[in-house]
């Protein structure tokens, strides 16, 4: 521990309490390592503030003593992005016990950054009301990592990212001043949002501390699909025509037969919901927040009739519903215990664009790497696919760590050639930053240069989303 660090420490503890400082390593141990287990870092100690207050004081003291902060929520993102360095120069700050929810009003909540966000579905749950954006790590994701990475997930295409749901940041910058955006304002014209800027930041240019997130009406009934067809295109052309006949479609996943057949075969308990076999498959959600439910069999049957969708088999009950999104929510792991060795992409274009480079980009990385196969799942609704390329005949255990790379570089330059985004809704963390300022050297110019008006010693979650900056 450098005397900086060390200082921090013991002033942290007179002040705030033993508890706001855990220095034994059994205690930082399961902290230094991402949940992929793809990272590894050191820390000598664990911040744990439970008050704004214990924050702003970490961060001035870390400003004046030069000691680099590594925030961290629920340590669930999948690019390495709350992973502190592996040369113990940054000390983790802990935004768990910073867990409450503030308030609950009618069409939102503020919520403290350590609150779980399955903690803030059960909270909005008592009043009648949702927040509408969950995950599968929603019983460990944190409000703050979920602010900070702008998450995505399920609802995105009626609801938007976190960044359309969030009301207002309050946050600690990096000079150790607190700005509070939790007055909900509808119109404000004090120059650019800071809020915003500190959303999707990834924690590098301050802490955030609380946010007041909007809430909507909560679902009295939900009418779910599973849908047979041909292609992508059609996957699109039904979903075009279901958002013109209806504002309550609220989930639009798609997957190719190839996935469904690895839940079926690796994950118990799973049946198909057709009896027919197609090359794609679509599962959609319609709700509704009145009495009356959203009948997506009339909805559909038009759709039938036209020949866009072969078969279509609608949940008679909430077990079917539930049994339809159980296989869309075990895809990733039946696909790696099927499959075997990946690469995983998440990536986004623009959604009329999706079918034609699913196809596009499947053929070239195929023809760049022969023996591999690629195909995508997930989010077509919102322009959000789960590209994976898997090693097929061309390699074993190891063919990720030695190809690997290569694979990425093609399949961001395909996704950057068609006007998209190397990362849709899990962040840039340490995984892609290399990539990023490769691909769009212009916007990591603006972002770095953000970075050193707002935090010139660099302090604030170094190594992540940019490289490490110095005065």
């Amino acid at each position: 521990m450098t005397p900086g660090q060390a200082h921090l420490v013991e002033q942290l503890r007179a002040r705030f309490g033993p508890k706001a400082a855990l220095t034994d390593p059994t205690d930082i141990e399961p902290w230094l390592t991402d949940w992929r287990g793809r990272w590894h870092g050191a820390a000598p100690a664990l911040l744990q503030p439970d008050s704004v207050e214990a924050v702003s004081f970490i961060v001035t003291m870390a400003r004046e003593k030069g000691v680099a902060l590594t925030p961290q929520g629920g340590n669930s993102s999948m690019v390495g992005g709350a992973t502190p360095p592996a040369d113990g120069s940054s000390l983790i700050l802990s935004l768990r016990r910073l867990n409450g929810i503030r308030s609950v009003a009618s069409g939102h909540a503020i919520a403290e950054a350590g609150v779980i966000l399955e903690t803030l579905h059960a909270a909005a749950a008592t009043t009648g009301q949702r927040f509408p954006l969950t995950l599968g790590a929603k019983g460990s994701a944190t409000i703050g990592g979920l602010v900070s990475t702008n998450a995505g997930g399920t609802q995105v295409l009626r609801f938007g990212p976190m960044r359309a749901l969030v009301e207002g940041v309050e946050a600690v910058l990096p000079d150790g001043s607190i700005h509070d955006g939790l007055n909900g304002l509808k119109k404000d014209n004090r120059g650019p949002s800071i809020d915003h800027l500190l959303i999707g930041a990834e924690g590098t240019l301050g802490i955030v501390t609380a946010a007041r997130l909007k809430l909507v009406p909560a679902v009295v009934s939900r009418s779910v699909a599973w849908l047979g067809l041909a292609s992508p295109a059609a996957a699109l052309a039904v979903l075009r025509v279901l958002q013109a006949q209806s504002d309550r479609i609220e989930g639009f996943e798609i997957l190719p037969a190839e996935s469904l057949g690895a839940v079926l075969g690796h994950i118990p308990g799973t049946r198909s919901p057709l009896d027919s076999r197609h090359a794609w498959y679509v599962l959609v959600e319609a709700t509704s927040d009145c009495a009356e439910p959203v009948d997506l069999a009339l909805l559909l049957a038009p759709l039938l009739e036209r020949g866009l969708i072969a078969d279509a088999a609608i949940a008679a009950n909430e077990s079917q519903a539930s049994a339809m999104w159980r296989i869309r929510d075990s895809l990733s792991e039946a696909e790696r215990v099927a499959f075997g060795p990946a690469t995983q992409h998440d990536i986004s274009v623009a959604v009329e664009a999706m079918p034609a480079f699913l196809a596009s980009a499947s053929a070239s990385v195929e023809a760049a790497f022969p023996g591999t196969h690629a195909s995508g799942f997930g989010h077509l609704g919102d322009g959000n696919i789960h590209f994976h390329v898997r090693a097929g005949r061309r390699g074993g255990p190891d063919w990720a760590a030695q190809e690997g790379e290569a694979v990425s570089r093609l399949v961001h330059d395909l996704v950057t050639a068609a006007g998209g985004s190397i990362s849709a809704e899990h962040g840039i963390g340490q995984m892609k930053r290399d990539e990023l300022a490769r691909l769009d050297p212009a916007r990591v110019a603006a972002l770095t240069a953000i970075k050193r008006a707002l935090d010139p010693k660099g302090m604030m979650n170094p190594g992540k989303l940019i490289r490490p900056t110095s005065p």
